[in-house]
């Protein structure tokens, strides 16, 4: 269903609709349940029960009804589910309402309804909208074609991912679209380059959302955005499919992660240390950038293991750019740390291995594989057995259709062997939100795309392992290839183990 035009009054009426908020800045107010509490209405807006399309959707034991104009006013009596008859509503009558909850034919609604207090404007600006309401569907749809937007650098250090990101991308919607489309439609891409700085990130966002009226986002690649991506896609009512380069989930009720951050990651390698490497409640150190993002993750992995029975916890935060080795690798063998868990560049890492006190320690290793790599590969044979990675994904995990298919998309669209982690992430995103969009339907709706993921199990992109999101889930694939270090062919080697966060007991 595509978005149409709007008179001033029905857009009046469709922010009643969704927001419960008057356009004149008027008050609405609401009133629930048997004692008459009175609430804004920003808190029970109609869409809330309702659903964006007006058609009602069951929340527990209460089904609210259909309330499309065209089912309002059909012209022969209606049979509710409680049994009783209605005559059609006309505008007084559903006026009356929902300012009253008493419907056409003057019974007591559901005491579940909210009783609105608004002005006379309102509640005809409200009736406009309802009558557009089934005309009326989310921006970025039309009759042929669905517009999907990404944000992907141009320029700096990033602008060379930015381009292979957008190429695979290209080349996956292409590929889709020679095969028909989703529903008849084909998939369009709009590229928005979010610079360098959160301002300029956010305002690149806006652009997509309010100028280009993209339908969803796909695969941004925004750093500056990282921990407000969600906060901003939920504001914007748009859904959001595979953001990279995140720290950590980024939570909110319309971003879909079908693989997980560096938070997640972190807590797969001290699962793994509790129980194949069976270490019990050993000193650990966490040694991570002194800045909010990386804190909130070494927060969360301090509590992870606290949980586990880990009470030696030690965190060590440094000045980003400026990571003194010396003093960290001292402090750290000192403390006596069995476990260290490092969060940030690979040459900081290697410069912390590469500390004498810490070399004789011979403390366990952990990282992620996004961050530490060749330095890794260069330490002492007896340190380098000693190291543990965390991938989200391995070749293992490929299918000979899913190899096949990404294989056909890079020759596809030229982006060669470059970044091949966020190729594979790049596509696998794509492919879950065709899968969305397959799952919503014809008559799809942002609303409709977010409901189909939620209720996608075990689904193979090819490239991953199986995704899967609900309710409350929104990493696909919760967990972590644990991989170690060959140090005699300074090569990373798969332990074979799969560490997924969601069927730990804690």
């Amino acid at each position: 269903m595509a978005a149409i035009e709007l008179t001033a009054s029905e857009q009046a009426g469709k922010q009643i609709f969704v927001e419960g908020r008057s356009a004149s800045g008027s008050t609405i107010a609401a009133r629930v349940g048997g004692a008459d509490t009175a609430i804004p209405g920003t808190v029970v807006p109609c869409a809330n029960c309702h659903g964006a399309d007006g058609r009602g959707r069951r929340e527990g034991g209460v089904r609210p009804p259909d309330i499309t104009w065209r089912r309002l006013a059909l012209p022969y009596s209606q049979r509710m589910e409680n049994g009783r008859e209605r005559p059609a509503y006309d505008a007084a009558s559903f006026a009356r309402a929902i300012t009253t909850g008493v419907d056409s034919a003057g019974n007591r609604l559901d005491p579940a309804m909210p009783r609105f207090t608004m002005s006379t404007r309102d509640v005809e600006d409200l009736t406009a909208y309802l009558k557009r309401l089934e005309d009326d569907g989310d921006p970025g749809l039309t009759q042929d074609a669905v517009r999907v937007g990404t944000l992907q650098p141009a320029t700096g250090p990033l602008a060379e991912l930015g381009t292979t990101v957008t190429a695979i991308l290209r080349g996956t919607f292409a590929a889709v679209n020679a095969g028909g489309g989703v529903h008849g439609r084909r998939v369009e891409l709009v590229v928005a380059d979010p610079g360098a700085d959160a301002a300029g990130a956010e305002a690149a966002l806006r652009r997509l959302v309010d100028e280009e009226k993209v339908f969803a986002l796909i695969a941004p690649l925004a750093p500056a955005l990282d921990g407000r991506l969600g906060e901003l896609a939920d504001a914007a009512h748009i859904p959001v499919v595979g953001p990279l380069a995140q720290l950590s989930a980024s939570g909110g009720r319309f971003v879909f992660e079908p693989l997980p951050g560096l938070g997640e990651q972190l807590g797969a390698l001290g699962e793994y240390a509790a129980t194949a490497l069976k270490l019990t409640n050993p000193p650990v150190a966490i040694v991570h950038p002194d800045e909010p993002r990386s804190a909130a993750i070494a927060g969360a992995l301090a509590a992870r293991l606290a949980r586990r029975g880990w009470s030696q916890v030690r965190a060590y935060a440094y000045v980003p750019g400026a990571f003194n080795a010396p003093w960290v690798g001292t402090e750290v063998a000192a403390q006596g740390a069995k476990a260290v868990f490092f969060i940030g560049r690979d040459a900081d890492f290697g410069a912390l291995a590469a500390q004498a006190p810490l070399q004789q320690a011979a403390p366990w290793l952990f990282a992620a594989a996004n961050q530490v790599g060749p330095a890794a590969l260069q330490l002492p044979a007896p340190q380098a057995e000693r190291v543990f990675i965390a991938y989200p994904t391995l070749p293992q995990d490929w299918s000979p259709q899913g190899a096949g298919a990404l294989r056909a998309v890079r020759e596809r669209s030229g982006a060669g062997e470059r970044h091949p982690a966020f190729q594979v992430g790049a596509y696998a995103a794509a492919m879950v939100m065709v899968e969305g969009f397959k799952r919503a339907g014809r008559d799809a709706s942002r609303d409709k795309l977010v409901t189909a993921l939620e209720n996608m199990r075990g689904f193979q992109t090819g490239v991953t392992p199986a995704i899967g999101f609900g309710p409350g889930q929104r990493i696909g694939a919760p967990g972590a290839h644990i991989v170690g270090v060959d140090a005699q062919k300074h090569i990373f080697r798969p332990t074979g183990r799969y560490v997924r966060l969601d069927t730990v007991k804690e």
